[in-house]
């Protein structure tokens, strides 16, 4: 359990500051002041001013880190200050952070994919001879079939049936017509334990026998760095597609009182996720890691107050109104959408502890 809060915390600290780094390097390169770039949260543990003028800290809460461009009053008459530059050069700084999230999600998926990422597998890609950890998995399992009455669940991997081996799907559905009405012994993987199953064949369609399940095939398949970034910005943008989706039917149902459909999930879903990712290998957490990077890409650059997106959104006003909106009045903004947001991540974090209260039992008597 302290292993998983661990894991959670460098994923963490890598995604936030990842995105930090493209606030602080975009308005270095801007000769943009910056006042200080601090690894974790207040409060501070270590600090020392470089020669660059800049407050480098580290502090004591492990939760990503920060870059400050802003002084304390918002004004200033130093000609570097972010508050005095041009808002196409503020609107640069601001989208920076969302761009090194995006690519971030682009190289851990290139990563993968020259390593090898397990997805579903055609029989072209097996001829091929290059699909390694090949598995016939099951994805669905149909109400009132043999294998739901049998105890065959969704993610098993079938291994053989009757001690005959399945090579592949196909060969699977030609051992089964055979044997249609009688009862046959699948045998199974599920997590790291192999379970025998007597489930009945039955005609699932005319002159075919199954059980009653939806498979698919996957495997391990590597690439050539450059088919590995072309694959990985392609699935970036699907991912991109899918995540915009979602949030705007969450945002749907939340203006028509209709329930979420989905479940959301804080920082300590996402921590309890992270362990549960990181214990079915490296590559699974990469493509983890990944995902959570693009989301905090999308929901930064939503036009929400205290969000990268709300600020863009207020330099856009500023351009359209040809004149900068009161200082205090869009403060008074974000502190509002800030405060929103921290009671939105209480009530999260307070339904996650609920939900996972076995995971935070186990977790305080390891540490007692």
């Amino acid at each position: 359990m302290i292993t998983t809060v661990l894991i959670f915390l460098i994923v963490l600290a890598i995604v936030v500051l990842v995105h930090e780094l493209g606030h602080f390097v975009t308005a270095k390169k801007l000769g943009m002041k910056i006042y200080e770039f601090g690894i974790g949260f207040p409060p501070r543990i270590w600090s020392k001013k470089g020669k660059d003028d800049v407050i480098y800290s580290i502090n004591a809460i492990p939760l990503g880190g920060f870059v400050n461009l802003r002084e304390a009053e918002e004004e200033s008459d130093d000609p570097r200050s972010f508050v005095n530059r041009k808002p196409w050069q503020r609107a640069l700084v601001i989208t920076a952070g969302v761009a090194m999230n995006f690519l971030l999600c682009i190289g851990l998926l290139s990563i993968g994919f020259m390593l090898g990422l397990p997805q579903p597998v055609d029989q072209a890609a097996l001829d091929a001879g290059n699909v390694k950890d090949y598995k016939i998995q099951v994805v669905s399992v149909l109400e009132d079939k043999p294998a739901q009455t049998a105890g065959i669940e969704i993610g098993d991997i079938l291994l053989s049936v009757d001690d005959h081996e399945i090579k592949s799907v196909p060969d699977l559905i030609s051992y089964t017509s055979a044997k249609i009405g009688e009862k046959a012994v699948y045998k199974i993987k599920r997590n790291n334990e192999t379970l025998d199953k007597e489930v009945e064949i039955v005609e699932i369609e005319k002159g075919k026998g199954g059980i009653g399940v939806g498979l698919m095939e996957t495997g391990i398949i590597s690439y050539p760095v450059h088919i590995a970034v072309y694959k990985a910005v392609m699935l970036t943008g699907s991912f991109t597609k899918e995540i915009i989706f979602a949030f705007a039917d969450i945002l749907k149902n939340l203006i028509f009182a209709k329930p979420i459909g989905v479940q959301v999930s804080g920082p300590v879903g996402i921590a309890v996720l992270t362990g549960q990712v990181a214990r079915l290998g490296f590559i699974y957490l990469l493509q983890f890691t990944a995902l959570l990077s693009l989301n905090l890409a999308i929901i930064n650059f939503m036009p929400f107050p205290a969000f990268d997106g709300g600020h863009l959104l207020f330099i856009l006003i500023e351009k359209i109104r040809r004149k900068p909106v009161n200082k205090r009045i869009e403060g008074i903004i974000h502190m509002i959408g800030f405060s929103l947001l921290m009671i939105l991540i209480i009530i999260v974090t307070f339904q996650d502890i609920l939900r996972y209260s076995d995971f935070f039992s186990n977790l305080f008597s390891n540490l007692i």
